[in-house]
Order: C-alpha cells, then structure tokens, then sequence
C-alpha cells in the first residue's frame, strides 16, 4: 500500500514536471528578449567573464544550443530544465530543516508558483542559474546543520562558487553565513573549524576566472557593477516601486504566505531555531541590502531572485508548519489553494501578452520593449535591402539591435555596434575591410547625427515597422552608409574610464 508521504511526492514531481513543460512550450513559442541575444552572443565566444556579467548565462545557453541549436528553444531548454535541480534542492532542504513532507512539498511548489521561478527560467538570464545555486547553498548549509559533518562546507564552496559564476549578487552569501552562525548558538563552534575556510577556499577557486579576467579588462566589469552602490541623493519613489513588484513576481499568494512565513519564523520554537535563522537570514540580508538601494536607485524586480528559495520554504512554513487564530488561518488556507492556479494563470497571461497584445487591445504594453515580437520577419526585410545595395556590414547604436540582428540575420553577416566597443571584446572584430565599405545603419530615425556626419554619403533607404499582431510597435530607419572618413567603430571606454592616452 502506498503511502501517504509517497503520494504527496508523486504528486509534487508531477506538478514541478507539468510546469517545467508548460515552460518549454512558452519557450518555444516566445521570440527572445533582446537581453537574452545579447547572452546568446556570449555563449558563442565563452570567456572568463563579461562587461555585464560573469559568465553563467553563456554557459547555460552554450549547453543548450548543443542540444537544440541556434534557435529561441536552444537559447532556453536548459535554463528551463534547471528548474527540475532547483526544485530538489529547495525540497530537500525544507525537509531537513522542518523534518515535514508537507512543507517540503508546498515549498516545492510554491517556488515553481512564482513567477520569478517560472518566467525566470523560461527567459533565460542570469537570475535563472543564480536561483539555482541558491537552492542548492540552502541545501548544503541544512546538511551542515543535520549532520555535524564538515565535509559539507565544501559543498556549501562548490554552490556559493556556482552562484558567484552566475552574478555578483551571490556576494551577499558570505554575510548570510557568518551571520547564521553568529546567530545560531550550536552552529559557532565552525568559526574555530577549518571547514568552513575550505568551503570558501573553494568558492574564491571556483570564482577565479572572473577574477582573472577582470584583471586583464582593467576590472571594468567589477567597477560597473559596484558602482551601482554609489549612494548620490536620496528618494523614496523606487521604494514605492520595490514592494509592488516583489508582491508581483513572488505571486501574490505566496507573497503572503512568505510574509508571515517570516514573521512566524522569527518567533519559532527552539526546535527551529537553526533552520529558522537559515531562512530568515536567507532573506532578509538581500532583501535589507535593495531596500536601502532603493533609497537612491530603482531596483529591477529580479534583482531578489536569490532570496526566492528560501522565500518559498518560508511560505510553506507559514501554509502547514504553525498555528494561526481563526481569521489569519482563513488567509493561509485560501492563499494556499490560490497559490498555483494564480501562478499558471499569472504566467500564461504574461505569455500571451508578450505574443500577441490581446490584453492590452494590441497596444504597446512593457512587454514589447524587450521581447523582440516581429523581429524575424523585420530581420528579413533588412536583410533583402543589405544585398539589393551591397552592403558589406549593418551598424547600430544599440547592444540590443546588435545582438537582435546577430541572431536573426543569416550567420556570418557582418554586424557591429559602433559604439560601447567595451561590451564586445569577447569577440573579433568585423574585418576592416568589411567595415570601409557600403554599410546599413538601422536605428531610430534621425538618430547618431554626429556618427552620420563621417561618412560622405548617406541616404534613407527606408523605414521599417517591427509589429505584433498587425500592430506597429516599433520604426527603424535604414540609412546607407558609404565613403568612411576615419574609424567606423567609436572605441570610447566603459563609464568612469579615461580616454586611453
């Protein structure tokens, strides 16, 4: 006879498997965002490291294009995929830490509800592997605590070290830790254990090659992303901003479990204690850290994706692990039921959004401005103009545009930005020669005045419409460039840099 706890993993494997296809079949039919060409870029010409980023994503999308091409499917299936190791990691380690399969279970799938889980991994960005190694650097640290054993702090090395190959964000992991074990009273003996020093002497391995090739890019890519902390005025608008989209991303349901998840955890029993700071720290030194960036910067939604994990156990703790008076109990249960349906619901709305416009009445909305809709068949038409005027290269302005045409256009064609050099040193330059000819230049319409005016010769050859369903949402104008005065491509360095002398 089967029983009940085996049930319940049955049915949680075959949700987490249900949502991960219907993730592939969003995926297939979604066209890429300009982010996600721009990391397909990377993922020809894997380095050790990237102006924006270090270099996870490009792993990820190398390792899928070797299963299905160069294709939006290849950029996404195992971005997609790594959800599957995600949602092990987060259930294992509710089920350590609460010793509960039915915690463990809604953890699982409350994670998979969001929609920073489900529209984080089917778009692939840096945000969908760093989720991951964050389940997993929940999971190692739960088996320190179960098992006493310091072995385990190397695995805790190997998945901080994953996570910081993923974004810089993963930093913050040190502090959660060290503060976990201050607070937790039986967890400080592993301050005077070599263990934990190991796990981090792996992690610094682990993380070297971005190290290394910040130090041979003058470290442009630590300044550029450190720079974001630079503190100059204070305001409170992307505060008002911050809180709002969390409560979208998380899903609303389970943003509310995961609050009083939290606020019950904080009160928990000694029974819970280590785990109970493990999640909570796990949170809150992230969530505190963008908080105070709000003060003077916006802060992007999925900058909080790592807290996600550990957000879900919350949640789960909240919906079966405590107690709650008559009207609070009401609100669990009903934002438990709730939690899936308005996560798939969520999730296959923004989709058909992102398609089609019908929500909106097919006018522009947020979506189109990163989801290139139309874009094959605008790349088309640019490509019939190229060869009907013999021009050897295309030209933007724009890291967008770029990587948008890159993959859309036939491979090999010569496409260049002619500016912000410092984003494509990963790769060759287009030949010089390629460069001094007939070149296209596609941008908004009067746009580059000053870019135009080195070149002898430019006419507007036409205005093009990128649609989505019928709808224009976006006119770019084609100029065609001939007789270069000097360099085609601008080599200014990276913000905060000075002209090379």
């Amino acid at each position: 006879m089967i029983s009940s706890e085996t049930r319940l993993i049955r049915g949680t494997v075959v949700t987490v498997a249900a949502l991960v296809v219907l993730r592939l079949i969003a995926a297939a039919f979604t066209q890429l965002t300009f982010d996600e060409a721009y990391y397909w870029t990377w993922a020809k010409h894997l380095a050790g490291g990237y102006y924006d980023h270090p270099p996870m994503v490009a792993v990820v999308i190398r390792l899928g294009t070797m299963i299905a091409g160069d294709t939006v499917f290849g950029v996404r299936v195992v971005s997609i995929l790594l959800g599957l190791p995600m949602s092990w990691a987060v259930y294992r380690a509710a089920r350590i830490v609460f010793d509960d399969a039915r915690i463990a279970a809604a953890a699982t799938i409350f994670l998979n509800a969001m929609l920073m889980a489900s529209v984080g991994t089917t778009v692939v960005t840096p945000d969908a592997p760093l989720m991951v190694a964050s389940s997993f650097v929940l999971y190692f640290l739960a088996k320190v605590w179960q098992t006493g054993r310091g072995a385990w702090w190397l695995a805790v090395g190997t998945a901080v070290g994953a996570a910081l190959l993923s974004k810089y964000t993963a930093l913050f992991f040190g502090a959660q830790i060290l503060l976990w074990l201050l607070l937790v009273k039986d967890q400080r003996r592993w301050l005077a254990s070599p263990w934990p020093y190991l796990g981090g002497i792996v992690a610094f391995a682990i993380f070297s090659p971005v190290i290394l090739w910040n130090a041979d890019h003058q470290w442009v890519s630590f300044i550029k992303q450190l720079g974001r902390a630079r503190v100059e005025g204070l305001t409170l608008k992307y505060l008002g901003e911050m809180i709002p989209t969390q409560f979208a991303f998380a899903t609303p349901s389970v943003f509310i479990l995961g609050v009083f998840g939290l606020y019950a955890l904080a009160r928990a029993r000694a029974a819970h204690a280590a785990g109970a700071t493990l999640i909570n720290v796990s949170v809150w030194v992230i969530f505190l850290y963008f908080a105070w960036h709000s003060l003077h910067s916006r802060v992007e939604a999925n900058w909080l994706g790592p807290v996600y994990p550990a957000f879900a156990i919350a949640a789960a703790y909240a919906a079966w692990g405590t107690t709650w008076n008559p009207r609070e109990q009401r609100t669990m249960n009903w934002s438990r039921r709730l939690a899936l349906p308005i996560g798939v619901a969520l999730f296959v709305v923004l989709i058909v959004q992102a398609n089609t416009g019908v929500f909106t009445g097919f006018r522009r909305d947020a979506t189109v401005r990163s989801v290139g809709v139309g874009w094959p068949v605008l790349a088309g038409e640019i490509e019939a103009i190229r060869v009907a005027h013999g021009a050897n290269c295309v030209l933007t302005a724009d890291y967008g545009t770029t990587s948008f045409l890159m993959f859309y256009l036939p491979k090999g064609t010569c496409v260049a930005q002619f500016q912000q050099r410092y984003r494509w040193t990963f790769m060759n330059e287009p030949d010089a020669g390629l460069l001094k000819g007939k070149a296209l230049l596609i941008g908004p319409a009067g746009a580059s005045p000053a870019y135009l005016a080195g070149y002898a010769r430019v006419e507007n050859l036409a205005v093009l419409t990128r649609k989505r369903s019928g709808v224009a949402i976006e006119t770019y104008a084609v100029d065609l460039l001939d007789g270069a005065k000097g360099d085609v491509l601008i080599r200014s360095p990276p913000p905060g840099f000075s002209e090379p002398r």
